[in-house]
């Protein structure tokens, strides 16, 4: 045994279960991440599924991926407390290792729809950022991280990206999920070096790795040369694997490694027999990189004593800009329009830069925004 797990991403999704089943059979499996607040779709969940997650639960090999709380929404909602006291009853019913999510606020009104997009990296977002996180831990107990964002509209902001993450969780003792698939999307998006952006993250608090694949989409904005997104429909590609190969022996606390896919993605048994290689492949990457790794340190990711604050810190300036920003995205028919209406908007010269935004990333936000406005497939 290595010391750093073999993980995947697992929920109460068919295709994703029968893609898994082999891999559970032979006992290759060492741990499951549960998105545990996806079950709303569900009215009921089969005991086959409860015996499941018990089973790795009671074997200290869970771990929970929040994707709904919307972390930097400015105004605090009915939706995050009830997020909230939904974990605070799983955290009771199941022992979780760590609990995550994602970095950014969801876009639409209606809690579960919507897309994660970036915020301003300030004081202000610093500090909402920390409430949450606060919140987070105090409902679950146990040591609680984030994942680094896939998109971002500037290459300033890709660089502040890691820094942002590391004051951000260093409140809770946090740590940090790295989403090589997230930075592979940025590297080819912004003509980056690998090199460059990951020595910007603070690798000692990498708890946690996530690997998948994504999709390549054409831009009027940007011709010839297609945005790189993270929507975990295909596999993993060659590089990504390469850059776990690299970064493992860099990353002395890493606990997990996690292979994502989407359910609607493995529908036949040419894609599930592809997620089994790549699942294989990524073990043989963590047992082979296994000599290379650092001693681990006695670094803790504890949780931190005391209470949250009892009334959620909330920003009504912030809230009414991704509002605003949330509308423009839904609605602009082009990116001119887009251009136009976020000019005219309380977002114009202010912290969101939104003067500095790459063109073919805004298409890409209206693209995302516009697709899951209804909520996600």
């Amino acid at each position: 045994m290595s010391g750093i797990y073999s993980s995947i991403a697992c929920n109460l999704d068919a295709h994703i279960l029968q893609a898994s089943l082999p891999l559970f059979e032979q006992e290759k499996v060492e741990a499951i991440e549960w998105s545990f607040d996806t079950l709303f779709r569900f009215d009921e969940i089969p005991a086959w599924f409860t015996d499941l997650v018990t089973e790795f639960s009671n074997g200290d090999r869970l771990i929970g991926h929040g994707v709904y709380f919307s972390l930097f929404s400015g105004k605090w909602s009915s939706g995050q407390q009830e997020w909230l006291d939904k974990l605070r009853r799983l955290s009771r019913q199941f022992q979780f290792d760590h609990i995550t999510e994602h970095f950014g606020f969801m876009t639409g009104e209606d809690f579960h729809k919507g897309a994660p997009i970036s915020i301003p990296f300030t004081s202000g977002t610093l500090a909402l950022g920390r409430d949450r996180l606060r919140r987070i831990q105090d409902a679950c107990q146990c040591p609680v991280g984030l994942e680094n964002l896939a998109f971002s509209y500037s290459i300033d902001e890709v660089r502040k990206h890691g820094t942002f993450l590391n004051e951000l969780v260093e409140s809770v003792n946090g740590f940090i999920i790295l989403d090589l698939h997230n930075i592979y999307c940025q590297v080819h998006n912004f003509d980056i070096a690998f090199d460059d952006i990951i020595k910007l993250y603070p690798l000692n608090k990498v708890r946690e790795i996530h690997i998948s694949g994504g999709s390549w989409e054409d831009t009027q904005m940007l011709p010839g040369k297609p945005v790189r997104r993270d929507t975990h429909d295909e596999s993993v590609p060659e590089r990504v694997f390469e850059l776990l190969s690299e970064v493992i022996p860099k990353c002395p606390n890493l606990k997990f490694v996690v292979l994502e896919q989407l359910g609607t993605a493995l529908g036949d048994h040419a894609s599930q027999a592809v997620f089994q290689s790549d699942f294989l492949r990524m073990d043989s990457i963590i047992k082979s990189s296994a000599s290379d790794s650092p001693q681990k340190s006695a670094y803790a990711f504890a949780p931190v004593t005391g209470k949250a604050n009892a009334i959620p810190l909330e920003d009504p300036d912030l809230y009414r800009q991704q509002v605003q920003l949330s509308h423009i995205l839904e609605t602009a028919a082009s990116v001119s329009e887009a251009k136009a209406m976020l000019l005219s908007s309380d977002l114009h010269n202010t912290a969101w830069e939104v003067e500095n935004w790459a063109p073919y990333m805004l298409e890409t936000a209206i693209a995302i925004a516009q697709k899951w406005k209804n909520g996600f497939a």
